[in-house]
């Protein structure tokens, strides 16, 4: 018989904050989530506030600044009331319920609300970067209407971590929103990361942080591929092929992740 998978949250600080607002930062569609969070991060000069460990994780070592770290980890501050999730690596599906489980029966204490990201594959440049919300209860879609964000009117599955995320908030009565944002099909996408910001999370949580380190992330992106195009269509000259498709490809609508 396999034993159950569990995860346990090791609290390395007191959160010097009640009510806090924990934003969901783990590695899904065009990495959106975490350039949201690291940025957060970074800005908000957020403390390092906790780690949680499970047996369904990879079973690899990360490291920052010459130092090893865990795998997911929670930070956070006084104030603004923010705490974030983050991790190094996309985690495991045998990891998703063990997780879900120990944010809320360890973490949801500690928390007001919490806001999630998925990112969807836009399907035209006009889509990058638009952000919708759904929630867990009416209050939750009050505050979306009240930050002009728009309620999605589709029908529609989350799936991954984030999915599994939202589920345990919405069965545990922990009032959560869930930001969906377009996002580059292929490529990680700083400039999506900016919009989720700018566009939902600072009237929502109302913080303000400078997102010009994204617009630089988006510009080096942005030449790398140009070089790469570049190189692709010589040698596709060079061979004798044709231009190459580089329109967006639709990937579904009702899907996120």
């Amino acid at each position: 018989m396999v034993s159950e998978s569990t995860a346990t949250y090791e609290r390395l600080a007191p959160l010097d904050a009640e009510d806090a607002t924990l934003i969901e930062g783990l590695p899904g569609h065009g990495l959106v989530a975490s350039i949201v969070v690291d940025l957060l991060k970074d800005q908000l000069d957020l403390a390092h506030c906790g780690n949680i460990t499970s047996d369904a994780f990879p079973p690899v070592t990360t490291f920052d600044d010459g130092l090893v770290q865990d795998l997911v980890r929670v930070y956070g501050c006084g104030h603004p009331a923010v705490m974030t999730l983050q991790s190094d690596l996309t985690v495991p599906e045998r990891a998703f319920e063990p997780l879900s489980r120990c944010v809320i029966d360890e973490v949801a204490d500690d928390l007001r609300r919490a806001i999630f990201i998925a990112a969807a594959p836009a399907t035209s440049e006009e889509q990058l970067g638009s952000v919708t919300g759904i929630a867990t209860t009416e209050a939750v879609r009050d505050e979306l209407d009240a930050a002009d964000i728009p309620i999605a009117d589709e029908h529609g599955v989350v799936g991954g971590v984030t999915g599994a995320l939202v589920r345990g908030c919405y069965q545990a009565d922990v009032p959560a929103a869930l930001l969906v944002v377009r996002s580059h099909p292929q490529l990680p996408d700083p400039r999506s990361a900016k919009a989720v910001i700018e566009n939902a999370l600072e009237p929502l949580v109302e913080f303000e942080v400078d997102t010009t380190p994204l617009d630089e992330q988006a510009e080096e992106i942005q030449q790398r591929m140009q070089q790469i195009a570049s190189q692709f269509q010589q040698a596709q000259q060079a061979a004798g092929g044709g231009e190459g498709d580089r329109s967006f490809r639709s990937q579904g609508s009702g899907m996120y992740q």
